[in-house]
């Protein structure tokens, strides 16, 4: 991705629009073309989120591709600093390069910024955020007139503690170990892309590409990618810690391992629960239940990726452990990019409250 061009101050007749006294917002989204960027787009629509101008911005090789934002097509623009002028909400959904470069001229222009690159996770002011996890610990997060950049929790980071969470209402949990199947749409289009070619080549005896992962994903399941990748898993698992620790506020400690799986889209998690007294199913089933969880109740419609594609929830099975009668293991599949995209979205919809409606600098 591109860092923004000084280009002359020329607005589009959109940025021109006076929406003051409106309860409409403007929005900009980094990265449009790119899987979470379309995700976002997605949900801006289906949640009627109070959008008058949402601009589609890209890197060149983006640039002029039409893409549906509800009932309207729009094109993709460039990354520009006039983009940037009159939004309220700039979501960044390209890579970790495009939002370095290009969100302190945001920020500067007064929009407010939601990163789902993980990019500014470090940054000074920024806050890690999951309004899931928010509503379930009754602690939802203060307005500020001028706030931090906002964080996207990464999606496997909620399910987890949402869980962890709702468990601990059924008893005192001792240990909580958890396995987390990687899809490729976690590594973008290109990890897709490498993962279809990969399964093709298998088929027809080809050699396999390795620029993403440097190992075989395809047909396979792997603890670490290969030594010459930018991407680990190991990252990533730590990742998921640590904003788990953040947004749930010190709930019980989790052990956990990322593993990439050969699926191209959607999490699944293994998770196995110890409590201090024996499981009644019934009972921890439905301190589970609420707001974004869906239990199968059938042994025989077990959550899938499959199942679980284009779903806002976390599909949920619960069982018993055979060996322990204090010891449950749950298996849920998400909708990996649909959880990001509504915590980001969401996230917006918290932060109405700091910008007067309307009122775009």
């Amino acid at each position: 991705m591109t860092p923004i061009s000084k280009a002359p101050a020329s607005r589009t007749a959109t940025s021109q629009i006076d929406l003051r006294g409106t309860n409409l917002y403007r929005v900009a989204i980094v990265g449009a073309a790119s899987l979470a960027g379309k995700e976002i787009a997605e949900v801006v629509r289906d949640r009627n989120f109070p959008a008058a101008d949402i601009r589609l911005l890209d890197d060149d090789e983006s640039l002029g591709r039409l893409e549906a934002v509800g009932d309207e097509i729009n094109f993709i623009q460039s990354i520009r600093s006039e983009q940037f002028e009159r939004v309220d909400f700039a979501f960044f959904a390209a890579d970790a390069r495009s939002t370095r470069s290009n969100w302190k001229v945001a920020r500067d222009l007064g929009d407010t910024i939601i990163d789902l690159t993980y990019a500014l996770e470090n940054e000074e002011g920024a806050s890690i955020r999951s309004p899931w996890i928010e509503r379930q610990t009754a602690q939802p997060i203060a307005p500020e007139l001028q706030p931090g950049p906002v964080v996207v929790a990464h999606p496997a980071a909620t399910v987890l503690a949402l869980l962890a969470l709702r468990a601990e209402k059924f008893g005192q949990i001792q240990r909580m170990v958890a396995n987390v199947f990687e899809p490729a749409s976690e590594s973008g289009q290109k990890g897709m892309d490498e993962l279809h070619e990969q399964t093709v080549n298998l088929l027809s005896f080809q050699e396999l590409p390795k620029a993403v992962y440097d190992i075989q994903v395809a047909f396979n399941m792997v603890p670490r990618y290969g030594a010459s990748s930018k991407l680990s898993l190991q990252n990533v698992a730590q990742r998921i810690q640590h904003h788990y620790r953040l947004i749930a506020h010190g709930v019980l400690e989790l052990v956990l391992q990322v593993l990439q799986a050969p699926v191209f889209h959607g999490h699944g998690f293994s998770v196995y629960l110890e409590f201090d007294k024996p499981v009644l199913l019934g009972d921890f089933s439905r301190a589970l239940a609420g707001d974004h969880v869906v239990l199968s109740g059938d042994p025989e419609d077990a959550p899938t990726n499959v199942s679980a594609a284009g779903q806002g929830d976390i599909l949920l099975s619960v069982t018993a452990d055979a060996n322990r009668k204090n010891g449950v293991w749950l298996w849920a599949t998400t909708d990996n990019l649909r959880i990001a995209a509504l915590t980001a979205v969401e996230c917006a919809e918290t932060m109405t409250a700091s910008r007067p409606k309307g009122q775009i600098q």
